[in-house]
């Protein structure tokens, strides 16, 4: 392995210490680099305890400090967090449509491609073109952003003849990629880039694609179900893979570390396949060395990243510089907030291209510019339905959160209980901002900002919003995201029942708590004042009902010590349906774990956000708030449920 040296500053760099001063606290007296930041973490952590108010416990939602006193406090408390207020900057002039339509978006995974601002001005430039050009009086133009920049379709070429021979590519295909590649601190020398459907065709292409005929061992290190993995998983076992997990220690939830090197070390003969490795949980937040990486590849196994649940900036990091992955996966979306469509990509290091073997797996696919209005006619609506459908129904199998999509996390979470949710009925679109009067000439003025030029050629392609996160930098936005993400899991263990003993607390988060190297993401439950769980999926349902969005998540793999073994039974629940056989005919173990909602802060992320949800989830602080709902949309003549 490398050097002590080398591996602590990979930590340093990945946990961002190597600008500590930036963090807004005192700098502890201290002379060596491992004491200081050790001193950093202990001390953030306690200022962070007094983010709210010192000692504060909140027992009723309607004597709530305000947004405004709430956020002089935090201020005072982490003054250099302004330092951050460039990312508001491009939040009010190319996002506004967040602050318009008054929604929280906190179920979004990825990476942005371009601004609201931006698809606004593509969508009047095709609005406007198909007009008439006699006259051009201002218009009232919808916030619904039909005309997309591009559209996908399906390659027939396997990843096998992708990586080993190319295709021809189109000008936007050329540009996307290398811009993706630069974000993604990857050199075109080192690896191959492939355009999928999303994370799970990416998942399937691999597995379909990886000799495990040879190399008999899939292990993967996820906390959550995740279902790019489950595709995997089955495809992989289809080709006679052996199939392994970490398992997360209860109730830390971190990596079982002594289990999991024991599988990372299995004997020489049978211990080489496909080491799946996320740098953090999409869902509970928790973050993991990546020297994990380097120790399975010196013990034989290839190595594939997923790098979907990373930052825009994460992978400038030292580490990733220094344990470069055989295979890594990312996935982009359109517009944060406004168009969650999007695509996958996979990378392969052009020094192990040669493991992928030839197979019939799909799910590669190719951008295409989308067409103006005054290019499509009448008698091409039917031109390529059965391609477009396919493609169509891939990414919306897997807009959800287990499935760790292309684009950002869907509220409409697989649930067992959907008789029951039903009756819980969306009354407003999400992500929705109001009509805005836009003039012509504040278009015209903005044109030179457009994605494309005129006609098929991509001059200037401009991916305004990876161009947000590269102003930002990798320091900036992680220094905000660690402060807003730790205020709110401390604001939301301040939550407690009145009247109980002992003041029950209202929300259990799952994984990391207050905690300087955690990620921007976090589990949590609800429940109610006599300890009982508030199910994830009406949480979520209720949350969107108060304009935030937020997703749902199931927990596994835990691992209970001797110490814990009583509270297996109290803590775990077993999913229903999940029983039976497979194609095979073997029995499948039911899936025991945690549902859980999960919330998850991106660069966008403000203040105000996190505060909302906070203010939500303290409506729970009614005993009767569900009730009173149910109640509500009865009177609405609405469909409602029973709880």
């Amino acid at each position: 392995m490398h050097s002590p040296c080398a591996r602590e500053a990979s930590e340093a760099c990945f946990h961002n210490l190597c600008h500590l001063p930036f963090l807004g606290i005192p700098e502890p007296q201290s002379s060596t680099s491992t004491t200081t930041a050790a001193s950093y973490r202990h001390v953030f952590e306690v200022s962070m305890a007094s983010s709210i108010y010192p000692n504060s416990q909140f027992t009723n939602h309607e004597s709530f400090p305000s947004l405004q006193e709430s956020f002089s406090h935090f201020t005072k408390t982490f003054p250099l967090y302004s330092q951050t207020d460039q990312a508001d900057k491009i939040r009010e002039q190319e996002y506004y449509h967040l602050s318009l339509s008054n929604h929280v978006c906190l179920d979004y995974i990825g990476h942005g491609l371009f601004s609201y601002s931006q698809q606004r001005c593509y969508s009047q430039e095709a609005t406007v073109a198909s007009a008439s050009s006699s006259s051009l009086p201002s218009r009232r133009y919808s916030s619904s952003l039909e005309t997309p920049f591009f559209g996908i379709s399906y390659k027939a070429a396997n990843l096998h003849s992708q990586i080993q021979y190319g295709s021809h590519e189109s000008e936007l295909e050329y540009k996307i990629q290398k811009r993706i590649m630069a974000l993604m601190n990857l050199s075109e020398d080192d690896y191959t880039m492939v355009f999928t459907a999303n994370q799970s065709s990416a998942f399937k292409l691999l597995a379909d694609s990886y000799p495990f005929q040879s190399n008999h061992n899939l292990l993967t290190v996820y906390d959550h179900e995740n279902e790019a993995v489950k595709v995997m998983i089955e495809s992989s076992k289809n080709r006679g893979a052996q199939v392994m997990s970490a398992e997360f220690s209860w109730p830390s939830l971190r990596i079982h570390s002594g289990k999991l090197l024991e599988k990372v070390r299995r004997r020489r003969k049978n211990r080489r396949g496909l080491f799946v490795f996320p740098l953090q949980s999409r869902v509970t937040g928790a973050r993991y060395s990546y020297l994990w990486m380097n120790m399975a590849r010196e013990n034989g196994w290839h190595v594939l990243l997923d790098a979907c649940g990373l930052g825009p900036k994460d992978m400038e990091t030292l580490g990733l510089s220094l344990f470069k992955p055989d295979f890594l996966v990312c996935s982009f979306f359109k517009v944060f907030g406004e168009n969650p469509s999007g695509f996958g990509c996979l990378f392969v290091k052009k020094s192990s291209s040669s493991v992928i073997k030839d197979s019939a797996g799909t799910g590669l696919v190719k951008l295409v510019p989308a067409r103006r209005p005054s290019q499509i006619s009448e008698g091409s609506a039917n031109e390529d339905t059965e391609t477009e459908e396919k493609a169509k129904q891939e990414l919306h199998d897997d807009d959800s959160l287990q499935g760790s999509s292309s684009g950002p996390m869907s509220r409409q979470q697989t649930s067992e209980k959907t008789s029951e949710l039903e009756e819980i009925k969306e009354i407003s679109p999400k992500h929705k901002a109001p009509e805005i009067e836009v003039s012509v000439a504040s278009f015209e003025s903005s044109q030179s900002q457009i994605i494309a030029s005129s006609g098929s050629g991509y001059s200037h392609l401009e991916c305004r919003g990876l161009d947000h996160a590269d102003s930002l930098g990798l320091i900036l936005i992680s220094a905000r995201e660690r402060y807003l993400i730790n205020w709110l899991v401390n604001a939301l263990t301040s939550l407690r029942h009145p009247h109980s003993e002992n003041g029950h607390p209202l929300v259990r988060i799952y994984g990391p708590k207050v905690k300087f190297d955690r990620g921007p993401a976090v589990a949590f439950n609800v429940f109610d004042w006599k300890g009982e769980k508030v199910d994830p999926a009406i949480v979520q349902k209720l949350a969107d009902r108060n304009n935030v969005s937020l997703s749902c998540g199931f927990l596994h793999h835990i691992l209970f010590s001797d110490k814990y073994e009583h509270e297996r039974a109290r803590i775990l629940e077993t999913r229903t349906g999940e029983g039976g056989t497979d194609l095979n005919g073997k029995r499948v173990k039911l899936d025991s774990g945690i549902s859980v909602v999960t919330a998850a802060l991106g660069f966008l992320t403000n203040f105000e956000d996190v505060y909302k949800l906070w203010a939500f989830v303290s409506l729970f602080l009614d005993a009767d708030f569900v009730q009173k709902e149910r109640w509500r949309y009865t009177a609405l003549n609405q469909m409602t449920i029973e709880v």
